[in-house]
């Protein structure tokens, strides 16, 4: 995997994967700032895998959000000193024990922003079936 990131003005820059997706972060607010898209990546990466799993193990999934609560240092750097997840997630045959299930294999083997993470970030998740 590899990526470019270029410097376009003030404190904005253009990010370019070798796959061709871009994505411009800021750190003046005035778009989305790199410690925006890593705290969106740990939602994105565990929701996938909180939907493959269920999906893989047949059961019917029509929703799936997670809310993501951060909590950031006091001082530079301001890195996530802890993050929660809050899985809502709705279906056709779900059980309390599926969704469980899921959201564990997702934070504690699978998902690949979370484990990066880990060690250095309180991680804690919740979830909800409705």
């Amino acid at each position: 995997m590899k990526a470019t990131v270029s410097w376009q003005e003030n404190l904005r820059f253009t990010c370019k994967t070798d796959t061709g997706h871009t994505l411009d972060l800021d750190g003046n607010g005035e778009t989305m700032s790199p410690m925006e898209s890593v705290l969106l990546s740990v939602g994105a990466c565990s929701s996938i895998d909180v939907v493959d799993i269920l999906k893989k193990s047949r059961k019917q999934v029509d929703d799936c959000i997670c809310q993501l609560d951060a909590t950031r240092a006091e001082e530079a750097p301001r890195f996530f000193t802890a993050i929660h997840a809050h899985y809502i997630v709705k279906g056709e045959g779900l059980s309390e024990k599926n969704v469980a299930r899921a959201v564990q294999l997702s934070s504690e083997k699978y998902c690949s922003v979370m484990l990066m993470l880990a060690g250095n970030v309180e991680i804690t998740t919740s979830y909800e079936l409705v």
